[in-house]
């Protein structure tokens, strides 16, 4: 089946977010600093975000989401800024850009049967007419995820396992005929057998429904397996970016190669490289000036430690934030 073209574009502009703490707001952190990305339009495609726990991960995809808004920079969406949108506009931005979280039990209300979660969005939409036309395109989404309409609805959260509440979540989102869905960590809180299922749907929305998607997880053997380009984010900041097969078979930054390093092998002879640099030696925080990967990299110099290395493109198109990018295998 060809994919139907899908034509919403959501980007983020130079998008930084500074959390403030502290009497009078004295204390401040920057979750984000000046990231750009952009996903949808004329083709659809999967693009992977993928980092280590605080790496700004979470605050990128709420951003997005129109959750919260930028401290400096944009997000918009159909060339309209998120943060100004009227009333229709905000509707439409609703219904065309979904989300399907980690945790699939927390958007659930455990005292209504999961049907309350599927109607709800049709009727809150307007997009069906009666419960009867409602209920033929739940059962339509719940197949298309690989779920059985008759062994899923009329049961409450708990009765089904994660995988299945998650494909459901995946499913609700399908109901509103999105153009683009921002899926954080959507494998993993499930085990392994269900996992390629899981990215099996992923690909399929994209490659038959011309859906576009984010794919935000920490893990990139998964990014590998679904996603058309990756960026990386560290520290707040996206520290490499393109092709997927660019950026993992041949990483040019050196936290993207300790990434890949930290995988474990499938092979028992061979040994894990799980270990870090020691807490002592890297301090608690990240420095306050130069590049916030120099006291974990084993290639850093002075130089390093100076000023904050620009986000350059390199001869193969991909864009690496260091002024000494690995050498290509």
């Amino acid at each position: 089946m060809t994919a139907q073209r899908k034509d919403g574009r959501l980007e983020a502009n130079a998008a930084s977010v500074v959390f403030h703490s502290g009497f009078g707001g004295r204390n401040s952190k920057t979750a984000l600093k000046n990231a750009s990305l952009a996903i949808g339009g004329d083709k659809p495609g999967i693009v992977a975000v993928v980092g280590e726990s605080g790496s700004g991960k979470t605050t990128l995809t709420h951003l997005l989401l129109g959750f919260r808004s930028p401290t400096a920079g944009s997000v918009s969406y159909r060339g309209i800024d998120v943060a100004h949108m009227n009333a229709d506009q905000r509707r439409i931005f609703r219904r065309e850009v979904q989300a399907v979280f980690q945790d699939p039990f927390e958007a659930f209300n455990p005292f209504y049967k999961i049907d309350h979660a599927l109607f709800t969005p049709l009727s809150v939409f307007g997009i069906t007419r009666d419960a009867a036309e409602a209920r033929a395109k739940i059962e339509k989404a719940l197949e298309t995820v690989g779920l059985r309409p008759g062994e899923t609805l009329g049961k409450y959260p708990h009765q089904l396992s994660g995988g299945q509440r998650q494909r459901i979540m995946i499913a609700r989102a399908l109901l509103l005929d999105p153009h683009i869905i921002l899926a954080d960590e959507p494998v993993s809180m499930v085990d392994a057998s269900l996992r390629s299922t899981i990215l099996q749907t992923l690909l399929r929305l994209k490659d038959e429904a011309g859906i576009s998607l984010v794919y935000v997880t920490h893990d990139l053997t998964t990014a590998y397996q679904v996603a058309d380009r990756v960026v990386v984010l560290y520290a707040g900041s996206i520290v490499e970016s393109g092709d997927t097969q660019s950026v993992i078979v041949t990483p040019r930054h050196p936290y993207t190669r300790a990434l890949i390093d930290a995988i474990p092998s499938p092979d028992p002879d061979v040994p894990w490289n799980l270990e870090d640099v020691d807490t002592e030696e890297r301090g608690t925080g990240f420095p306050a000036t130069g590049c916030a990967f120099a006291p974990r990299c084993p290639h850093a110099t002075a130089e390093c430690t100076k000023a904050e290395p620009p986000l350059a493109a390199l001869d193969d198109g991909r864009l690496v934030r260091c002024i000494r990018p690995l050498v290509r295998a």
